[in-house]
This record gives C-alpha cells, structure tokens and sequence, in this order.
C-alpha cells in the first residue's frame, strides 16, 4: 500500500481543521492534514484570533497606564513611550509560540503534514505542490476557511488600503485610518489604534454597529467607543476609495445623499470574508458549492461527493473559529459511526473589545419576529462591588426568557471578562435552565459573575438585590 494512502485526509489546518485531524487520529484513522502555507493554525493563529488579542492586550496595557494609573495612585515618573516595532514583535511572538504548538499536537497525535498547494485530482486522490506524488484518501474533509471580501470598486493595494491582515503587522502607527465595516474585525482593530493614538473613524452602511447583535448591546458599545473618541459615521454608503502615495481619500454618501471625503494615510477595509477554495479544483472531485461560493453539505456535512466533507466557513453558518473546531469534532465522530451534538443556536459570538461584547442564543428583535411572549432581566456592571473596585464600570447582563416558562432564550453581556462570562449563559442554556435556576446559584463575591444571577432575578420577578 502506498505511504501516501490515508483513510482520512483533512485539507486546512485552522482551529476547524487540526482540531479534526487531532479528533480523528484520537478514533483510530490514519490522518493527514494539506495546509497551503508553511505555518499550521489557518487565519486565527497567524493572522486573526490570536494576533489580534496580542494587539488589543498590549494596546490595552498602554491605554491603562496613560488614563487609568493615577486613579489608581501609580504615578509615572517620565514619559511613557510606545515602542510600537516591540509590540508587534511581540504579537509576533505569540503567533510563532502558537503555531509550535499546534505543530507538537500533530507529532502527538502521529499526524502527517503536507505543505503545499492541495489540488483534487478526483475524489479519491489530491496533488500537493511540492510533492511528486499524489495524496490518496478513503475520506477528505475540506476545512480551508476564509478570506477577507472588499467592495467591487475598491483596490486593495495591501499598503495604504489594507485588509485585517495587513492591519495586524503595520510599520507605524496610522494617522489617520478610516474602517470601512463597523464589524467585529473593524471595531477590535480600530480600539487597538485608537488607543495607540490614531484618529480613527468607522464607516458603516447599517444604522448601527454590529448589525447582528442585539440593539441594546450595539447601543451601549458604540456610546463606549464614542467616549474613547472613536468617529462613526453610521447610515454611510461608501462609494470610492483610492490611493496616492501615502494620502487615502474614501467618499461616502449620507442617508440623505449627501457625499462626506474622508482622508486618511491608512484605509481599512472590513466588509466581511467569504468562503476560500481557490485552487481546489472542487470540480474534480464533484463537489458541489453555490453561489457565494460555499460548499453545499447535508446534516452530515457530506458533500456532493459522499466521501468528501467540508466544515466551518467554507460552509454555511456563522465564521467562528469555535464553530469550525465543533464542527470538526462532529464529522470525525460521525466517520466513527457516533452521534455528536451541535445546537446553532448555542454558538457564542464575542467581540473583544474593551468592555468585551458577548452573547448566546436569540436577540431580542428575533424573539419580537418570530412572536415569542418573552421577558427581560437587565443588570448594570456598575452596580457590582467587582466593577467599582477595578473601574470597569460599562456594560450590562441582559437575559432574555419565555414568559411563561421562565426558560432562558438568550444572554447579551458587555463589560469587563464577558468573554468568560458568557460561558454561564452557554451553560444554562444547553440545560434548558431557567432565571430561577441561576438565581438560586451561589456566585462568588465580589465577582463579575454576580450580574448574570442579578440579570436572572430581574427577569424572574423583577427583584435584583443590588439596584
């Protein structure tokens, strides 16, 4: 038998991709993975999840000590500099430390790694460039993610006008960078630069920023980031961007048709990503993908060709790495003949700005649409002793539940750790508990972690204790 023969292939090795691998060596198959590139870990480890929290950390940190240390009686004997090279040095760092680790993880798991180009050949064998001989696989798992999408009329030239990819490994801190896309990718990026010194202004199309999350969060973040002296200009059309030497100009129309130029040295472009196959040659495999380009698969995540599977943002759903990582646990236990489980509808969504942003479940606009009888707990972080101790004092838990009984439908929090915090809400929820199931938990004291269960008695009998 060939050494290039595999029960199962994976092309990708993002969150989605190597976690699949790692799950189904785990079961017993002999398990290769084709990434494109020379670094594993896909978009998130090299260049989004985890570079990006390196910069809002960092960046954080030099925020904090700017406004925030004589408040806390720390006075700063000189001037504070920013070594802007050292920070992305060290986000640097953080990638390359990851990218060892998920290498570690495939000679654990005796996984074998091809680098280079995946092509399909037929549905049973691929070419890797580099390699003289083909790949062959009894299953392949399609894992290759995504890549940022741009508008039709806008070049990007990856120097003045850039991607999030290029936003995370500048040589300067910009003047002036305008975002196009008040998207989670825009607004991390843009705290981060904004904290660095830019002016910074957002570009949005809808009437507020991140359209998909709940109206009183959306609400709450962009009063945070207006405070910090961020510019949005919402209900904005934009309609031309072009560079000349180091000058961006973007023109925008208002709701009223009215055109605003915007010059900047740095345009950021954050519209969105889309489903990436280039040169996968999916056709020869006949796999089937639709008109935006992701690949159709039943419930099973099979595609048109029933030993070919694909997961995470090549397919349909949310682009979360955590979705992808689910997913690729999922299809390897089903290649097994197990059972996983995956609700949609408990994916979380965060955004880490500071406060961070997270939620689960239904909105309350979706509840409203789908004629839900629901009610809602709220509870402000500056109400907790924790919040006040540490001058995170923004944000709010806001839960919503059936009416009748009493069931949570959805957790929206934004304030300091809701990141973390949003794990509770992902809990309860899979448990089909109910306000008064959180309110009879014990949260320590003091803790961010109080305002869930204060959230949970304002929704239950409209009773918190702190406010």
């Amino acid at each position: 038998m060939s050494t290039n023969k595999f029960d199962v292939v994976v092309i990708g090795s993002g969150p989605g991709g190597y976690v699949c691998a790692i799950r189904l060596s785990q079961l017993g198959f002999k398990t290769a993975i084709i990434e494109k590139y020379n670094s594993l870990g896909g978009t998130c480890l090299n260049v989004g999840c985890i570079p990006s929290k390196s910069l809002l950390d960092s960046s954080h940190h030099y925020h904090d000590i700017l406004k925030n240390a004589s408040k806390h009686g720390i006075e700063i004997d000189g001037e504070v500099k920013l070594d802007f090279n050292k920070m992305i040095d060290r986000k640097n760092n953080v990638v390359s430390q990851t990218v060892k680790g998920i290498d570690f993880l495939m000679d654990k798991n005796n996984i074998t790694v091809f680098n280079g180009l995946g092509s399909f050949i037929d549905s049973s064998s691929i070419s890797v460039e580099g390699y003289d001989n083909p790949v062959y696989f009894d299953k392949c798992i399609i894992a290759t993610g995504s890549k940022p999408i741009s508008l039709p009329f806008i070049n990007i030239d990856k120097q003045r006008i850039i991607t999030s990819t290029e936003a995370l490994s500048l040589k300067e801190v910009p003047k002036h960078l305008v975002i196009i896309g008040g998207g989670v990718i825009g607004l991390e990026l843009g705290q981060v630069y904004k904290r660095l010194g830019s002016e910074v202004s957002v570009i949005e199309y809808s009437d507020k920023i991140t359209p998909f999350m709940d109206k009183d969060i959306s609400k709450e973040l962009l009063k945070v980031l207006k405070k910090e002296k961020i510019k949005f200009y919402l209900s904005h059309e934009v309609f031309e961007a072009n560079s000349d030497g180091n000058l961006v100009t973007v023109k925008a129309k208002d709701s009223n048709d009215k055109i605003i130029e915007f010059n900047c040295d740095y345009c950021l472009v954050s519209v969105g990503r889309k489903a990436y196959t280039d040169g996968l040659n999916l056709k020869n495999a006949k796999v089937n993908y639709n008109q935006n380009g992701k690949i159709e698969v039943n419930n099973k995540f099979q595609t048109s060709s029933e030993n070919i599977y694909a997961i995470g943002d090549v397919i349909n759903g949310p682009m979360l790495a955590h979705k992808a990582e689910e997913e690729g646990i999922a299809v390897a236990e089903m290649l097994k003949n197990q059972k996983p489980h995956i609700d949609y509808n408990l994916i979380p969504n965060v955004i880490y700005t500071w406060p961070e942003v997270a939620s689960v479940g239904k909105t309350e606009d979706q509840l409203t649409n789908d004629n839900v009888d629901f009610k809602v707990g709220k509870f402000p972080m500056r109400a907790l002793g924790r919040s006040r101790a540490s001058n995170d004092l923004d944000g709010f838990v806001k839960i919503l539940a059936d009416s009748k009984s009493d069931e949570i439908l959805g957790v929206h929090i934004i304030g300091a750790r809701a990141a973390d915090l949003i794990v509770e809400g992902v809990t309860a929820m899979e448990f089909r508990a109910s306000c008064e199931d959180i309110s009879m938990m014990s949260h320590p004291h003091p803790t961010y972690s109080e305002a869930m269960k204060e959230a949970a008695l304002s929704a239950l009998e409209n009773r918190p204790i702190h406010i």
